[in-house]
């Protein structure tokens, strides 16, 4: 690969007058490695010289591959340390910029977005809507919000109060409303819902379980971090999503 004039000139002049690495001149200018050690070569720096910058770390880079292996996420002045107890001569800088090449790079999830059939999924959450007064109390005022994943449809129902009678009249009351109960409803580590969480071990609350079976439905838990079970309703139907939504039906939450 070729490079033009001017950006020889700029290679040579971050390198001598700017002092930068190769790999820093490299990354700024775009370029491959392999073209600014070509440019410095022809322009009088000796190939041994330039492969010493370029390789002062490689002598430790087993001992770091293990360490990151088993600590990936260990920081780079902790591990410049550890390093430089073991002989390293360089600078932390110099270090810093050789490290975020070599250090493993999380491997990207891919999934697809769940699509749900018709009557196989709901979703249930809760909404802050601030204080309301009553009476010369005010008192918080929440919604029980329960989505359909398939159709989209809401049902909401205010309450002041988010106690396990409330959430389950909530569910209740949609399912009346709806003429059915959907197969599984999931649950996004509610409090009203889920008593205990580690990693995917789930404990429900009881009188959550009992309400299922009476039901017939499945609770389900929306797995951590996975934004394809959302089903696009936890964005769409946040607080402000559902005051949107109220305004443009006419209705006044505040009422």
């Amino acid at each position: 690969m070729g490079v033009s004039k001017e950006v020889e000139s700029e290679i040579l002049r971050l390198f001598y007058a700017e002092k930068w690495k190769r790999g820093t001149i490299a990354r700024q200018l775009q370029i491959h490695h392999g073209v600014v050690d070509r440019v410095l070569t022809r322009n009088g720096i000796s190939v041994e010289r330039v492969r010493i910058r370029r390789s002062l770390i490689d002598p430790y880079l087993p001992y770091i591959r293990s360490v990151l292996q088993k600590y990936p996420r260990l920081t780079g002045s902790r591990l410049y340390a550890m390093v430089k107890e073991r002989g390293y001569p360089g600078g932390i800088d110099h270090f810093r910029d050789m490290l975020a090449r070599h250090r493993p790079k999380p491997a990207a999830e891919a999934y697809l977005r769940l699509s749900t059939i018709k009557g196989e999924e709901a979703q249930v959450d809760w909404a802050c809507f601030g204080k309301v007064k009553i009476g010369n109390a005010e008192r918080q005022l929440y919604a029980f919000v329960i989505v359909l994943s398939w159709s989209r449809q809401v049902f909401l129902k205010f309450y002041t109060g988010m106690s396990t009678a409330n959430f389950l009249q909530g569910h209740v009351d949609a399912f009346c409303s709806w003429g059915g109960v959907p197969r599984q409803v999931k649950y996004d580590n509610l409090k009203s819902a889920v008593l205990e969480r580690s990693g995917d071990a789930i404990r429900f609350n009881p009188r959550l379980l009992d309400f299922a079976a009476y039901y017939r439905y499945a609770p389900k838990p929306v797995a951590i971090a996975r934004g394809n079970q959302k089903g696009g309703s936890r964005g769409r139907y946040s607080t402000s999503g559902i005051r949107s939504l109220l305004r443009g039906s006419g209705m006044d939450w505040r009422t």
